[in-house]
């Protein structure tokens, strides 16, 4: 069988597209080397179909195949999947505890402790007073009663702000949550959540189109994948890739085995928003809300623990002059806490002792409450918990946040562009092309020789 004296060109030709498509990837690798989420792409070349010659022709006519040149494959992102999964994981740990350790942070602030201004401050001030009434003489007790009551009220007053600014910080993270978790609806794209849905939704429209006609969409994958990544610091999800391209994700519930919450189903947005009565543990920034601020989460706890304190507060105090100091209304709560209007009223009616007159036993035993376990003790045990909770919140955010870049950093070493190695390969590319512009040259100049130099003598 005749060979072609042209068939060399076609070999040729091939090497040079081939090259060129590689330093066209290169480029675009180059171009992208700060772009977030993308991935390294590389084009896998093939050896093209060989020629098959048969038995006849050539010599010795056992038969043989000519190379023909290469072809590219295909255009491939470098991805590790497993590294993905990982990061995901991780990432959904950091966004728990950063927002429970925001969160727990804030409602550490609303103690101001330690500080002047701080209830432990103020339940020392009062307990002073007391002391100081007990000792006082004359006309010292006008002003020792005076001192009483106006210390009570500030430490009264301390109790309403903190509880009012723990409230508010159990308020607005649960504001944020609900926000977050937000489900579209007519003329509301939703929340974080619904609207990363609504991105992936229309990406896996995109990359359906174009797989079912056998093509790879890798720069729709790399910003599906990116997607994923943010949707992964709400809560855990599991991602279940279809045949045509699409992707069905959902939350998983961390404590339900088993049960899901559909966010994307093929080219729809399914994300209805979070259970009734917020009856899940998502884990991620949701969970680490949700858990903070939900009826019996932490910062309630706070909340009744304080209650709590000032319930014994006005209770034992009561209790021990045999009259109304503080009064708080039926349970009395750190919310409702006050000195009673009658004394604030009238300062000078504050009984301080029960007998005889210039008796003191009354502010003695109401002094002699100082340091008690209702009230002192119990109260530093309450700072030196939400102190605890919030360091430990704290080194979690640090552990996750380092368990966090480094998955990320193993996943930059498979999938991010390094621009010395495209570099390196820029000119092993140019080199390559330059070398079958070469080829194709020098049969130029044989075929030149052949057609129009042959036959003719003398030259």
């Amino acid at each position: 069988m005749p060979i072609s004296s042209f068939y060399g060109l076609q070999t040729s030709l091939r090497g040079l597209l081939a090259q060129q498509r590689l330093l066209d990837t290169t480029g675009h690798n180059i171009a992208n080397a700060s772009t977030q989420g993308y991935s390294r792409q590389e084009a896998s070349l093939v050896a093209s179909p060989a020629l098959e010659i048969p038995a006849g022709g050539i010599a010795g006519g056992s038969g043989a195949h000519l190379g023909s040149g290469v072809d590219v494959q295909s255009f491939r992102r470098i991805r590790d999947q497993f590294i993905d999964l990982q990061y995901r994981g991780q990432n959904t740990n950091l966004g728990q505890w950063t927002a429970r350790a925001t969160a727990l942070d804030q409602a550490e602030g609303a103690l101001s402790e330690p500080g002047e201004n701080g209830i432990n401050q103020l339940l020392s001030r009062f307990w002073d007073s007391w002391s100081d009434l007990a000792n006082a003489n004359g006309n010292d007790v006008g002003a020792a009663k005076q001192a009483v009551v106006e210390n009570g009220a500030a430490l009264a007053g301390a109790f309403n702000t903190v509880r009012a600014q723990i409230a508010q910080v159990k308020d607005q993270t649960y504001a944020q949550y609900s926000d977050l978790a937000r489900p579209a609806s007519p003329g509301d794209p939703g929340g974080e959540v619904a609207q990363i849905a609504s991105d992936i939704a229309g990406l896996n429209d995109q990359i359906k189109r174009f797989v079912t006609v056998g093509d790879v969409p890798n720069d729709l994958l790399d910003r599906r994948d990116q997607l994923l990544d943010q949707l992964s610091e709400y809560g855990q999800i599991s991602v279940d890739r279809q045949s045509d391209g699409t992707i069905n994700v959902s939350f998983v519930d961390s404590i339900s085995s088993g049960t899901t919450y559909s966010v994307v189903t093929g080219a729809n947005a399914t994300w209805a928003g979070p259970p009734a009565n917020d009856a899940w543990s998502p884990g991620g920034k949701l969970g680490g809300l949700l858990d903070a601020s939900k009826t019996g989460g932490t910062l309630d706890g706070y909340l009744n623990a304080l209650d709590t304190i000032a319930n014994n507060l006005v209770s034992t105090v009561n209790g021990a002059l045999g009259s109304s100091f503080f009064d708080g209304g039926a349970g009395p709560t750190a919310a409702t806490i006050d000195v009673s209007a009658a004394l604030l009223a009238s300062p000078q009616t504050l009984p301080a002792g029960s007998g005889a007159a210039g008796s003191r036993d009354l502010a003695l035993a109401v002094s002699q409450l100082r340091d008690g376990a209702s009230v002192d003790q119990a109260y530093r045990a309450f700072v030196a918990q939400v102190g605890s909770n919030t360091r430990e919140a704290t080194r979690q955010e640090g552990n996750a946040q380092v368990l966090t870049d480094a998955v990320e950093n193993r996943r930059q070493s498979v999938s991010g562009v390094s621009l010395d190695e495209e570099m390196s390969n820029l000119v092993r590319f140019q080199r390559s092309y330059q070398a079958s512009a070469r080829a194709m040259s020098t049969l130029d100049e044989m075929l030149d020789v052949l057609i129009n130099r042959t036959g003719r003598v003398g030259l």
